[in-house]
């Protein structure tokens, strides 16, 4: 029991790491051969945060751990949107922009809806089991392609008014520009660490639930989900600590969309991953959630989120986590 939490932990601090070291070898490369800082941003740094839910849940679907696999994603959608946006909204209000309220968050909601129809064969077709097969997983990834069309499209419209280049660039500086040959290291190392990370985190999600007798899927909606949401946590308190609170949200949607369309449709395709119905309740909480959030924003001073409304945010979290606990 020791050596398997002592993995699972050890595997995240890997996955964290590893996200870290691949996207500044890759963001040196990139820089030194003058990519601009907008292409990087969307690009290396957003694939890179999305990782160890990539990782997770691709290893988990090899595996057959269906429970892994698609509760990680469910439950780090639903601290991203409660937890960490509430928590974002508490240390500051936050002023949305139009796009995000209008276009983003929508979309993440029929990027929750997409996976909820595709996984739910056997109430829509009368199938004998429910699979997100690799047919979904292709449906995903297309979604997954008209975002990043849409996300680049909207970054043209920011740089003609100029209003891009302050987003994120201060970050984007930070990164060091290395030799090739180093640059090329991080990123195999980045890599490996990944690799290890996803694979001790899954072995050992998986010894802890058997040893304390809970499923699955109750320890990848909770300490799962939790410990991949962690850059996104730690992200967002610094934004909003530096008066950058749209930029946490930005990311809190981003993550939500990349987490369905490329990490589930991508799993998918590496192994179709068969879908519990319990989770159905789960899904449905993050659907309502996403709803209350946008009620939440349209609802007193619009395009704001308010400290009052964030505590609420993070109080449903811990309904949530009580939920599961009496679950099981």
């Amino acid at each position: 029991m020791w050596l398997s939490l002592f993995l699972f932990v050890v595997g995240f601090v890997f996955l964290i790491k590893g996200a870290d070291i691949l996207v500044d070898g890759s963001s040196s490369i990139a820089k030194k051969y003058k990519i601009s800082n907008l292409v990087i941003g969307l690009t290396i740094i957003a694939f890179g945060t999305s990782a160890p839910e990539l990782l997770i849940s691709a290893i988990a679907a090899f595996e057959e751990s269906a429970d892994i696999a698609i509760g990680n994603v469910i439950g780090s959608s639903i601290s991203n949107t409660l937890l960490i946006l509430g928590t974002v909204a508490l240390i500051a209000p936050i002023t949305l922009k139009k796009d995000t309220v209008n276009k983003e968050i929508p979309f993440s909601l029929l990027a929750v809806l997409a996976v909820l129809f595709l996984a739910n064969d056997f109430l829509l077709d009368n199938s004998a089991a429910n699979l997100l097969t690799r047919g979904d997983g292709l449906t995903l990834l297309l979604f997954f392609v008209i975002f990043i069309y849409y996300t680049f499209g909207l970054t043209q419209k920011h740089k003609k008014s100029g209003v891009l280049d302050t987003l994120g660039k201060d970050e984007l500086e930070k990164v060091p520009v290395q030799s090739n040959w180093f640059s090329v290291l991080m990123i195999i190392g980045g890599l490996a660490g990944l690799l290890l990370g996803g694979e001790w985190v899954v072995a050992g999600a998986g010894d802890i639930a058997n040893y304390l007798g809970l499923s699955e899927s109750f320890i990848s909606l909770t300490l799962v989900a939790l410990g991949t949401s962690l850059p996104e946590l730690t992200t967002g308190v610094m934004a909003a600590r530096k008066g950058r609170a749209n930029m946490a949200v930005g990311g809190v949607i981003g993550s939500n969309i990349f987490n369905f369309l490329w990490v589930l449709g991508a799993s998918a395709v590496i192994a179709p991953i068969s879908y519990h119905y319990v989770l159905n309740i789960d899904m449905m909480i993050l659907v309502v959630v996403t709803i209350l959030t946008l009620f939440f924003i349209y609802s007193g001073k619009q395009n704001i989120l308010s400290r009052k409304e964030g505590a609420i945010l993070v109080s449903l979290y811990a309904l949530y986590i009580v939920f599961l606990v009496y679950r099981g």
